[in-house]
């Protein structure tokens, strides 16, 4: 049977075509990214020179430092007295007066032998603010400046300033409502407020649970303190660990626990984009390669996976691609120690070598329908 001469396509022809489309083609084929060797040309001719750095990580002296975090603005110091008084609190204010009274009135009557007067009379003053500037109004006395005292430093205080008026007063102070002498607990914990605290020796993990404890993984909570406007962010699983980052909170402090997860996105080889969290307070290179599924077999180059961080050196910005290479037996160890930080990015390199099986793949697509027309054309003769 003869095929009529524009009835179907010209094979050879067509073949021809595609086989020189291809030919050109092939530095222009699909990638999920750069090979190792493009990103390390790519580091080195960054301008201006020294703006990426790049690291081998070959050895333990390569590893970078596993501690990531951000030095603390405030450390401790002596904690305050636990009764000093301050704006907002309310003090109960007792005055015992003995001979001639300013209060009670009447005179003396001698004693018994014992010390004890029995004309001694007790005057309760209603609860008396501390107003914003840091006085209270007493009666006969006026304002007295008491913000910063201890509650013995405002009795005798008081007791000063009626010794002109009555004959031996005894003044006793106690702190009714205490503002001062607390810190506010907020976020995800348990039972946000006001806590008073009763030692000032309290530390950050005390106040947390004082105020009921976390709500969530403590993986994903931070912990931020607002001290004298100044703050400092700390991750709460390293302050529940009982370290040096478990602070001890000081009056006036305010406490907030937020969600802030971890976590390290994935790009390159493995044909996907992804976030993925922290599976739990730290996580190991090993680890971050293992849950992200590992280098494609078909596309992937071991030999260059890379980590790119934005990091901080002397106190300056600086990004850092650190390069492993998983051909080597010691990497494996390496990557076990190498800690994976927040926000890093893990790239694994496309392999030169896959370009091939990439043409291949092209060519058996554009070549599918020239095999389904030719097994139609066969079939018709």
């Amino acid at each position: 049977m003869h095929t009529p001469p524009n009835r179907w396509f010209d094979q050879r022809r067509w073949t021809a075509s595609a086989l020189a489309l291809l030919a050109t083609g092939c530095a222009t084929l699909p990638s999920s990214g750069p090979t190792g060797r493009e990103i390390q040309k790519s580091i080195a001719d960054a301008t201006p020179a020294g703006q990426i750095r790049i690291v081998e990580v070959a050895d333990a002296a390569s590893l970078p430092v596993s501690d990531d975090r951000r030095p603390v603005p405030f450390t401790d110091s002596e904690p305050a007295p636990t009764d000093r008084v301050g704006p907002g609190d309310v003090l109960d204010i007792t005055v015992y007066e003995a001979g001639i009274a300013l209060f009670g009135g009447g005179s003396r009557v001698p004693g018994d032998g014992t010390g004890f007067d029995p004309s001694a009379k007790v005057e309760k003053l209603p609860p008396n603010r501390v107003d914003d500037d840091g006085f209270i109004q007493l009666p006969f006395t006026g304002r007295l400046r008491v913000a910063g005292d201890t509650v013995a430093q405002v009795a005798r205080r008081i007791r000063t300033g009626y010794l002109g008026l009555s004959q031996n007063p005894q003044v006793l102070v106690s702190i009714r409502e205490d503002i001062t002498n607390s810190v506010i607990v907020g976020g995800e914990v348990g039972k946000p407020g006001r806590l008073i605290l009763s030692t000032n020796r309290e530390t950050l993990s005390d106040a947390i649970a004082l105020a009921g404890g976390y709500r969530g993984d403590a993986k994903d909570l931070a912990v931020r303190v607002l001290r004298r406007n100044v703050y400092g962010d700390l991750r709460l699983s390293d302050v529940l660990t009982g370290s040096e980052r478990d602070l001890r909170v000081q009056p006036g402090d305010r406490v907030l626990l937020l969600r802030a997860p971890r976590s390290f996105s994935v790009m390159g080889a493995p044909g996907r984009v992804e976030q993925l969290p922290f599976s739990g307070s730290t996580i190991s290179l090993a680890e971050a390669i293992s849950t992200a599924g590992g280098a494609n077999p078909n596309l992937g180059d071991p030999k260059a996976i890379f980590i790119f961080r934005n990091t901080v050196v002397d106190g300056q910005p600086l990004n850092v691609v650190y390069h492993i290479n998983m051909m080597r037996t010691s990497s494996y160890f390496l990557a076990q120690r190498f800690t994976m930080r927040d926000k890093d990015i893990l790239y694994f390199g496309n392999a030169r070598a896959n370009q091939p099986s990439k043409l291949i793949q092209t060519i058996s697509q554009l070549f599918s329908p020239i095999v389904a027309i030719t097994s139609g054309v066969s079939a018709l003769r």
